[in-house]
């Protein structure tokens, strides 16, 4: 299931144009907080197809029949880029167990690259619901290495993978490794450079977000 918060009007496309906008960019203040309310509206919408049970719950005048999370999910996402996205997610699932990959792009001299993964801390993975959050799904590779892991440390229940940008590309590679995974996205762009970068896409979300790195 691809799910393109653009598809429809809302103020997720209001947000989009500003994170794509080459002048509001140079707030990186303004970048990170448009990244996290693009997930708090990807967490408000998957937590409409999350399980659910009835609570009693007493108030100062009776009791009231509730309808509450059956469970928390687990928070995971691939750093440094996917943190602004995480702190999104946080503020709504703010008593869900976290994981924090570092998942990144490692450069060859001909110009290709390999998806390092240097860092993995995640809680009990074995039948939960797991959210997944990157701010940019270009070739999907690092999601994909993600996901394996992902599957190493235990089976989830399901699996949802939210993006502010996507590429037609990237979502057909990570869905042929988890066909059965849910992809919500702010929005979907159909073209990728020879270097796998969206276009027109934003350019490079961490950067944007927390600065220009030394590639390693």
């Amino acid at each position: 299931m691809v799910i393109n918060l653009s598809d429809n009007h809302s103020l997720v496309s209001n947000w989009l144009s500003e994170l794509r906008d080459l002048e509001i960019q140079a707030d990186r203040q303004r970048f990170r907080r448009n990244l996290e309310k693009v997930a708090e509206v990807c967490a408000y919408e998957i937590s409409k197809k999350l399980p659910w049970i009835e609570k009693e719950i007493t108030t100062p005048l009776g009791i009231s029949k509730c309808k509450v999370l059956e469970k928390q999910p687990v928070l995971a996402t691939i750093m440094r880029a996917g943190l602004a996205m995480h702190n999104g997610f946080l503020n709504y699932f703010d008593k869900a167990d976290n994981a924090f990959i570092s998942a990144y792009r490692k450069h060859n001299s001909n110009g290709s690259f390999e998806i390092s993964l240097d860092y993995i801390s995640c809680p009990e993975m074995e039948g939960r619901v797991v959210i997944i959050s990157d701010p940019m799904l270009a070739t999907g590779a690092s999601l994909v290495k993600t996901l394996q892991f992902i599957r190493d440390a235990g089976n989830p229940a399901e699996i949802h993978i939210a993006c502010a940008l996507a590429c037609s590309e990237g979502i057909e590679y990570v869905l042929r490794a988890e066909p059965k995974a849910s992809i919500w996205c702010g929005d979907i762009d159909e073209e990728l450079t020879a270097k796998g970068y969206i276009v027109p896409g934003l350019g490079d979300a961490g950067d944007l977000a927390y600065g220009v790195k030394v590639q390693m």
